[in-house]
């Protein structure tokens, strides 16, 4: 059984790693820290963890906090594992982020995309990305991993095939992706209020989102190491008045005769043997990836425009956060891929 430690566990992420730590054969969570929720009982925030967490309360970060951890999660806002992550590398097995601050591989690109300078700019190269159906070889074993985010895994998971294979052309690729309301966290803001988000449908971060840098790096680095050049990604994200799931909706110009059957036929043999993706010529649906680490995908080629279109829906919280991040735990400390995930979703 492995120790865990849950840094920035009051969160939704957070909340979520309880949930599948919880009914995980191997890990065992011996510590969830949650500054502002300190002293809080988990139970009481999340009543939904009762059951299994009734003795355990939120605690602060310290510099002790990780010791007699084997792996430690952490579920921060952009730039607080920066911080952190120096020291807890050396005194830990395995370090997973969830954020975004070891992601991307060029330091140059957070001041440009997330406004200030990465203060440990010297680990980058030794995170591995967290995303197994791409880059699987490197998450084995691996003592850092930095776990992409539900935008990124979605539009990575539709369009890295065709992009890795040189079968759509590299520019003019669009993305418009519709995640739900927990994908802004759990502290409150003014648009994500019940009376905002409901029966609304907004788009945000027009022309210029944190999140295409990180797309167009998965889309343009095959897992062999080797660059697919001049990749540009149009990125749309757009808030959805529901609790959970991400629906991304994207669209690029083939290079050849693609027609919808080898799209769909391409997607099926990039995933043949993937437990938690699941290619299929029904349009996804984020209800069916509810609850699960399930990834749902399908293709269309358009013979009027020529456009390859490709659809992926995904949990934000679970394939597209938490349950990712335990995924790479179980291949980080060689454990059973699956352990502890379904790939089924919750219905109705």
């Amino acid at each position: 059984m492995a120790s865990v430690g849950i840094i920035g566990a009051s969160g939704f992420t957070g909340a979520e790693l309880l949930r599948l730590c919880a009914a995980h054969p191997d890990l065992d969570v011996v510590v969830a820290t949650g500054d502002t929720q300190a002293g809080t009982a988990v139970a009481d925030l999340y009543p939904s963890l009762a059951a299994h967490y009734g003795d355990l309360a939120f605690s602060e970060v310290d510099d002790e906090t990780a010791d007699g951890c084997d792996l430690v999660f952490l579920g921060l806002p952009h730039g607080a594992s920066q911080a952190l992550v120096p020291d807890l590398a050396s005194r830990v097995g395995h370090v997973l982020d969830l954020s975004a601050d070891f992601r991307l591989s060029d330091a140059a690109l957070y001041p440009e995309w997330y406004d200030e300078a990465h203060t440990a700019h010297e680990l980058l190269d030794g995170f591995a990305y967290g995303l197994p159906e791409l880059y699987r070889p490197s998450l084995v074993g691996a003592p850092l991993v930095a776990v992409p985010g539900c935008y990124p895994t979605a539009a990575s998971l539709a369009l890295a095939p065709f992009t890795w294979g040189g079968h759509v052309e590299p520019s003019g690729i669009v993305v418009d992706a519709a995640s739900g309301v927990s994908g802004a966290g759990r502290p409150p803001k003014p648009h994500t209020t019940f009376c905002a988000a409901d029966e609304d449908f907004t788009a945000y971060g027009l022309v210029g989102h944190r999140h295409t840098p990180e797309i167009e790096q998965v889309l343009a680095s095959r897992a062999d190491g080797s660059a697919v050049d001049d990749v540009s990604v149009l990125f749309t994200p757009h808030l959805a008045p529901m609790n959970r799931g991400i629906l991304a909706t994207c669209y690029a110009r083939p290079t050849g005769n693609l027609d919808s059957e080898g799209a769909l036929g391409l997607l099926a043999d990039s995933y043949a043997d993937e437990p938690f993706v699941v290619v299929d010529e029904r349009s996804p649906s984020t209800k069916a990836t509810l609850g699960s680490n399930a990834a749902h995908l399908t293709a269309r080629v358009d013979p009027r425009t020529g456009l390859l279109v490709v659809l992926c829906a995904i949990d934000n919280l679970v394939k597209g956060a938490s349950g990712q991040a335990v995924q790479c735990a179980n291949l980080a400390l060689g454990l059973d891929e699956a352990a502890g995930l379904s790939s089924i979703g919750v219905y109705p």
